[in-house]
């Protein structure tokens, strides 16, 4: 067993950069648009499923991505690891959102419009004239679909900050491979964790950052997240004190 103290300088920041990569996985998770089943009727804007799948997924690709670049590129920098699961997670959710809006345009031929403003804060194109009558919007507007990329970043950020501490912790214990496998499943679990947590402050469907729940529920969600990944720190922590 390796003798490392919760309370050494190197633990506690890392503990820290775990509890700050979880924060940022909940905040990403208000800014991209979830539909829900609402959305899959298109009744309402953005991607047809939840929170924790759409983090999940976007958190799975962006910890591949991140990994790739951690094991292929020698003394990798921490910025660069980041922006590869920034990058990740970004294509995975904006191949989600193409894939829907097709759906929506093509399928349902539905018009993309938001029921949160009557004017797209990014075009500018009004939307209450395309609003169709027992619906909270339809398909993924301008707006939603910016908002769900930033959302995707900081989700890919956090995931891969999170890989990057515990890769370098246990991957001085262990043999690499075994190290990248714990590191990956616990980054996993956290987004899992950091998903659910807004899931219950957005309560269904949010548009993303333009939506007037996102400025409603986003501190007291923010801080939430931050409490439980900083326990999740700690937990990490400890497990290396058993390897």
């Amino acid at each position: 067993m390796v003798d490392i103290s919760l309370l050494d300088p190197a633990t506690l920041t890392n503990i820290l950069l775990i509890a700050i990569s979880g924060t940022l996985i909940c905040v990403g998770v208000h800014f991209v648009p979830v539909g829900g089943a609402p959305a899959a009727m298109a009744q309402a804007t953005g991607i047809g499923t939840g929170t924790v799948e759409l983090a999940a997924g976007s958190g799975l690709v962006g910890l591949l991505t991140a990994a790739y670049m951690y094991a292929n590129v020698e003394n990798a920098p921490m910025a660069l690891v980041l922006a590869a699961g920034a990058v990740g997670s970004m294509i995975m959710i904006s191949s989600a959102m193409f894939a829907a809006s097709l759906i929506y345009a093509y399928g349902v031929g539905v018009p993309f419009a938001s029921a949160q403003v009557k004017r797209d804060p990014i075009t500018g194109a009004r939307q209450d004239l395309y609003m169709s009558k027992g619906t909270q919007g339809q398909g993924l507007p301008t707006v939603c679909f910016v908002s769900g990329v930033i959302g995707a970043a900081l989700g890919g950020i956090g995931g891969s900050l999170i890989y990057y501490v515990l890769i370098g912790v246990y991957g001085s214990l262990i043999n690499p491979l075994s190290a990248s496998a714990v590191a990956g499943v616990f980054t996993l679990g956290v987004f899992y964790v950091n998903a659910v947590v807004p899931s219950y402050g957005v309560g269904g469907t949010i548009e993303g950052f333009h939506d007037p729940k996102f400025r409603r529920v986003l501190p007291k969600d923010t801080i939430t997240s931050f409490c439980i990944s900083l326990v999740l720190g700690v937990v990490a922590m400890l497990i290396s004190m058993g390897m």
